[in-house]
């Protein structure tokens, strides 16, 4: 078990023992590795797999998922979800538990599926990944909470309104199946898999075992017009809009003029060479879900 100790409100070695006693309740004895930072987690992780231990569970949010996941990639260790982070999308999506003891028992019964995983330019995402005003607006919020010491939503919500007053364009040709598209756009996203875009389920998905990535274009509209397109999709009216572009496809391949891009991945924002060049790999993660959920995608 590999914890985040800054994931959601903050691990620590109490949370650790309770995890310990919670596997051990179910017959398990497991070596909890706390880890402070990002290089920890992924060298504990590494450790494990050259030990060949059958399951690595992460504590943590998308990113800790990601961190550890993308090391498990096209291997037979399977990956079990603790969702201690704010947002949680991959446990939502593939129904675990947010309950900790129930998540804890769900991975103590083990039993797992394959899911797909996404790339771009070699990285691994296992939800989405963005161009434009996101990435900019979670750069912004790091270094307000650096800096200013502010909460992660409230500087989240600074940042918006920061990336919104200067609301920047991006000149993009976006390539795949056998068809190209010029788009002006302030936000791209690109799911691995296809995401619920209407409705009160909104940004969920239904199935990681599509074989396809879901990309969705927000065409050139103003600031109100972006806001009104939020409104329209909690309203189920968003594919009867001529502003949003949603397409599906195994390969998608984005050129801009810009020799370096900010691109976030699973909530994390690096800087990444163009073109970019998104594909989805079918089945390469092993993860362990609830066994009985009959709507658990790819289950």
């Amino acid at each position: 078990m590999i914890l985040n100790a800054s994931a959601g409100g903050g691990c620590n070695a109490e949370l650790s023992t309770r995890i310990a006693a919670g596997f051990k309740a179910h017959g398990l004895n497991v070596a909890v590795t706390l880890a402070a930072s990002a290089d920890e987690m992924i060298e504990a992780a590494q450790s494990a797999v050259i030990e060949g231990v059958s399951v690595i569970a992460a504590g943590g949010g998308d990113g800790t998922m990601n961190a550890v996941g993308s090391l498990l990639l096209g291997t037979d260790i399977a990956l079990g979800v603790l969702p201690l982070g704010t947002l949680n999308h991959l446990a939502k999506d593939l129904h675990i538990p947010l309950d900790l003891d129930e998540a804890i028992r769900t991975i103590a019964e083990g039993h797992s599926i394959k899911i797909d995983t996404g790339e771009i330019n070699g990285r691994t995402f296992l939800n989405n990944s963005s161009l434009g005003l996101y990435p900019d607006a979670v750069r912004d919020r790091e270094r307000q909470q650096r800096r200013l010491g502010r909460g992660k939503w409230l500087a989240f919500f600074w940042a918006a309104v920061t990336a919104l007053r200067r609301y920047p364009f991006l000149d993009v040709t976006i390539s795949m199946e056998n068809q190209t598209y010029q788009r002006r756009s302030p936000l791209i996203f690109i799911g691995n898999n296809e995401y619920r875009m209407e409705g009160f389920n909104i940004g969920l998905r239904e199935r990681l075992d599509g074989g396809r990535l879901s990309l969705y274009v927000v065409q050139r509209t103003g600031r109100v017009g972006l806001l009104v397109l939020a409104v329209r999709a909690l309203m189920g009216q968003l594919r009867q809009v001529r502003e949003f572009d949603m397409l599906l496809a195994k390969k998608i391949l984005i050129k801009t003029h810009h020799k370096q891009i900010r691109v976030a991945t699973d909530g994390e924002v690096t800087r990444m060479t163009t073109p970019l060049l998104y594909r989805i790999c079918p089945a390469t993660l092993k993860v362990i879900v609830p066994r009985n959920d009959t709507s658990t995608p790819g289950g």
